[in-house]
This record gives structure tokens, sequence and C-alpha cells, in this order.
């Protein structure tokens, strides 16, 4: 058995491929068209129309740009609804370089701290280089969101509006992940010269005072009070001054973070189903609550997620956003593309052997913003908001076969009344701690 390739084995390769007629035609393709346009496939467009029987009422489509920020964009455009419905407005958007300015703040003391507890890692470990690998990445979780709006509130996006910098994050990351793994570097040499954890974390608020003047040149100093002005549909105007970002989170906003609860869809043989699992340092407020999950059946997320929905309410979400996804017609539909005709190949693994093998994981947050249920009252596709401006898709909204829900969707936020007793009785379980590494502990 040969373990070269061998000139015989080119030889045979090509004859193969110059044997088969389609394997010229499909080459002509898509070297002249690209991959992708050459193995559209135009019925998923057809099957998959922009149509709902349940479509909630939204904002402005709103955009990220060139940052990792769906987590929060979706997160606030959660938030958002209740404020529009509340003051009966055509719009509203609150400030998502708000949440960014105090998540970047928290992420760097959360890296520090983690970089003081692990001082007794060699260099090279898997953890410490697990660390090390991205401190202050722009994704982040449902949990993460709700620690930070617990500790800082929201604001209106006019009262913190968007930078060059919070619209395209990756000059400043790039320059506070150099400065962060300085940071890492110092501490670590401190404690080797016998430095005592009182002078570490003496020397860490030096560091975030660093950190914190870097953001407010990149991204502006976040207000202390916002003054709530704005008109209804009816003309009629608002005025509400002086509030903290607190209070106005509290007051328009008006939603008890602690009663959603995380649902994942995670079918691999370490995570068996109705147990709840955490991921080992994975956060970025230091005090605040752990990001924690109920794993479920894909049908239990779908069904949690037309509940809410039946009630008025749209419902976060994380997925991975790359697998059959088609921007000009907007589509998340399975079969989108047809590699396995063009290439003549098979491409067949499960969703438990994508997590296991490194094919899959959650990469995206967005919206459920409506579903179509059939007849039988089943969901055949959802309606999609993304945060990637109005040009993809219809108008910025995207369609979502049910199909690709069961493949690529791994998380969905509900509030915990829409949940069955058995799913309820999960909360209370003991957690189950995953590695640091594992793909739950993703980032959108």
């Amino acid at each position: 058995m040969n373990k070269d390739i061998t000139p015989g084995m080119l030889k045979s390769y090509s004859e193969d491929f110059r044997a088969d007629r389609s394997n010229q035609a499909a080459r002509d393709a898509v070297m002249t068209n690209g991959l992708n346009k050459s193995c559209l496939n135009h019925e998923a467009i057809r099957q998959n129309p922009h149509t709902y029987s349940l479509s909630l009422n939204q904002g402005s489509i709103t955009n990220q740009k060139r940052s990792g920020r769906c987590w929060l964009f979706a997160a606030m455009n959660v938030m958002r609804a209740r404020i529009i419905k509340k003051c009966n407005l055509k719009d509203f958007e609150l400030s998502q370089n708000y949440m960014l300015f105090w998540d970047k703040l928290e992420k760097s003391n959360y890296f520090l701290e983690n970089i003081l507890d692990t001082l007794d890692e060699p260099v090279g470990s898997r953890l410490l280089n697990f660390l090390l690998a991205a401190p202050i990445g722009d994704g982040g979780q449902w949990d993460m969101m709700a620690n930070l709006v617990s500790k800082y509130g929201v604001v209106p996006k006019y009262a913190m509006p968007e930078s060059a910098v919070s619209s395209s994050t990756h000059e400043m990351c790039n320059v506070m992940t150099e400065l962060l793994r300085g940071d890492a570097a110092i501490l670590r040499r401190m404690a080797s010269d016998g430095a005592g954890r009182d002078a570490l974390e003496a020397e860490k608020e030096k560091m975030l005072g660093e950190i914190y003047r870097i953001l407010v040149i990149c991204l502006g100093e976040p207000p202390k009070t916002v003054d709530f002005e704005v008109r209804d549909k009816d003309d009629n105007f608002i005025r509400d001054c002086g509030l903290t970002p607190k209070e106005f989170f509290a007051k328009y906003v008006d939603m008890d973070l602690h009663d959603y609860i995380s649902l994942i869809n995670a079918p691999t043989s370490d995570k068996p189903f109705y147990h709840r699992y955490t991921v080992k340092m994975l956060g970025n407020v230091k005090e605040g609550a752990p990001v924690c999950y109920i794993n479920l059946p894909i049908d239990e997320l779908k069904k949690a997620a037309i509940a809410q929905m039946q009630d008025g309410e749209p419902v976060w979400f994380g997925c991975d956003c790359g697998p059959d996804s088609e921007r000009d017609n907007g589509l998340y539909v399975k079969g989108t593309y047809d590699y396995e005709n063009t290439l003549q190949i098979r491409l067949g693994m499960t969703k438990a052997e994508r997590l296991d093998y490194c094919q899959s994981q959650m990469t995206h947050a967005m919206v459920f913003q409506g579903v179509n249920l059939d007849a039988e009252g089943k969901p055949n596709r959802w309606r999609v908001e993304n945060s990637w401006g109005d040009e993809p898709g219809q108008k910025g909204y995207y369609v979502m076969s049910d199909g690709w829900f069961d493949e690529y969707m791994y998380q969905v936020v509900v509030n915990k009344k829409y949940l069955t007793p058995d799913q309820l009785a999960v909360i209370d379980s003991e957690v189950i701690e995953l590695n640091p590494w594992d793909p739950m502990g993703s980032l959108a």
C-alpha cells in the first residue's frame, strides 16, 4: 500500500476526471462563477418564501457593520421591541456602542483575573494557550449580556452613538489584545519574582486604567444619565430626563433578565439531554452569574420559541450561520447548495459529529420575529431578523427552513414561563462544568 502520492496515482486521477464529461462542465461553471453560485439550488428559493402565519412588528433593521457584536445587537433588538410597544413608537434603537464599551472593560478584567488564577500553569499549556488565544474578542453570550445590563443598564442609541471604531473593531481589538497579552506576561513575571496577590491586583488595577483610556478614546465615554426624548406614532412628545442607565432599563425595557433561560441543542454523547451545563472560564463580568444552558431535544427549543412569539415577544437565538446560507435572497435553508452533485462527493456528517469533529459550532446570534405554521400547526420556516443592514435578504430579513433549524440551531433564549414542568426542574439541578474549549463555549 502506497503511503505517498505517486505519479501513477496522479495519472489515474487525471484520466478518471477526463473520462466523465460532467466533471469538465462543472469545472468550467465553477471556475467562471465560483463554487456557491454554481451550486445554488433554486428550489430552495422557490420553496421558502418570505411569508409567515405569525409575523411580529419591529423597528428598522440594524447594522453591526464590521464588528462581531451580533449577540449585543440581537439582545438590544429584543429589548427595543418592548420600548416600541410600551411607548407606541414607530422605531427605536438602543446603544450597542454603550454595551460594547462595558463588555470590553469587563472582558479585560475577566481575562486578567483568569491569568492570576492560573499562575501555576506552565507556558505552552493548553489552558494558558486557550486564555491567550482571544482575550478581548467581540463575541458573547446571552448570559454575558444579562450581566452587563444588570450592572450598567442600557441607554438610547442617541445617548452614545456609533463611532468609527465601534463599527469596525478589529484595529482596537488588535491593540488591546497585544496589550493584554503583555500584561499577562508582566503579572506572571511578577508572581515568579515573589509578588503577592495584593501587589498583583494593584498592578492589574493600573492595567485596567489603560484599557479604560483606550476605550474612551475609541468609543467615547459612557453617559452617567440620559434624557429620554421621543415622539410616538400619534405625534405625542415623551420626555423623561435625568435617568441613570439602570433606571432607564427598569422603567422602559422592564424585563426581568433572570426569567430568561438559555436552551441548547447539543446531541453529543457527552451531554445528555435534560441536564444543566456551564463552561469553565466563560464570561465577562467577573462577579456576574455564570453562563448556563439546559440541553434539550431540538423540538423542545422550537415549541418554546413559538410559544414566546405567539405572546408577541421576539426570541434571541444562536446558530452556525455559515452552512447553506445565501445572502442575496436571505436564505438559511438546508440544501441551498448542491455540492454533492456538482462535485460528486458525499457530505453526511450528523449534527453530533459536526460538533465533535470541529465542523460546526455557534457563530452568530439573531432574532426570531416570526414563524410559518402548516395546517397541522408544525413549523416549516422561520422569520429571522439579522443585524447586517437592509441590503441582504428581504430588507435585512432572512428565511430559515425548519430542516436548517434542526441541523444548525444551537441555542434559543426564552422566558421560563414557556418551559414545561420537567424543563423547569432542570433549572435547579446540579450544573455540569464543561472544558473551556468545549464547542458549547463558542461565542456568537
